[in-house]
């Protein structure tokens, strides 16, 4: 059962055409990667999801509902959260208020409650520094917290715009290790992330990206074995001019 499918989706800034008739689907409960150079549109493929950004064509479809065009609260309200690139955090704010953001729509204390200690047992570093300014804090701390307060929203659906960017090796395995966990947890996933050999170790199945169009797809094991992905994303370069994928190798 798909929890996410969109079908034709085309976005366009002005007179730029940022995703051409893109679909793709992602199954409840699984992980699914997003790949692709920067431009290709995957950040903007996520806005539209979450609905910061306006179709020009195409529609997305949630737990088999029409949503597109949806604003962004009320895809919040579905369970679907984006946790940005960037991190975008309050700086000025306190951790804890930052969490609270999250969950923003939630007017029971007691569940507020609940998922801040949800998040500081995923987080012990969080709650050591509930009261500390975020903008102080380490890059690492920064994307605890940006995942934290998506978690907040007790999403269905989290979707990730480069999790790993400008992070230590350290940090990043286990940015990637809370991903995992977030999925057992029975979260679906969306990731975006410019680690292709990270992002397709993650996930079950993923789609390539190029100027806005779906260039590739396939479950995750056979991208990492693709000549063309290993040569352009991979940096396993096995031939002078890696073949560009056809439809057919599509499937």
């Amino acid at each position: 059962m798909s929890i996410l499918e969109l079908d034709g989706v085309t976005v366009a800034y002005g007179s730029v055409i940022a995703l051409r008739d893109v679909s793709l689907v992602v199954p409840e409960g699984g992980i699914v990667c997003i790949l692709g150079a920067n431009g290709a549109g995957k950040s903007t493929l996520l806005k539209a999801v979450a609905g910061l950004v306006p179709l020009a064509g195409g529609r997305i479809r949630h737990n088999g509902e029409d949503i597109s065009g949806m604003p962004a609260y009320e895809a919040v309200t579905r369970g679907i959260m984006l946790c940005p690139e960037g991190r975008r955090l309050f700086p000025l704010m306190s951790v804890l208020d930052n969490l609270r953001m999250g969950a923003y729509r939630l007017r029971s204390r007691a569940e507020l409650a609940r998922r801040l200690d949800r998040v500081f047992a995923l987080f012990p570093r969080l709650g050591e520094r509930r009261q500390q300014i975020a903008g102080s804090l380490s890059g690492g701390e920064q994307q605890m917290a940006a995942i934290g307060r998506a978690l907040m929203a007790a999403p269905r659906l989290l979707m990730f715009d480069e999790p790993s960017l400008g992070l230590a090796p350290r940090i990043i395995a286990e940015v990637a290790r809370i991903v995992g966990e977030i999925n057992r947890a029975g979260i679906t996933v969306v990731l975006v992330e410019q680690n292709a050999r990270l992002a397709l170790r993650l996930s079950e199945y993923g789609y390539v990206l190029e100027s806005g169009s779906v260039a590739l797809k396939g479950d995750s094991r056979t991208l990492l074995d693709d000549p063309y992905v290993k040569a352009i994303y991979l940096g396993e370069t096995t031939a002078d001019d890696p073949p560009r994928p056809t439809t057919e190798e599509q499937g």
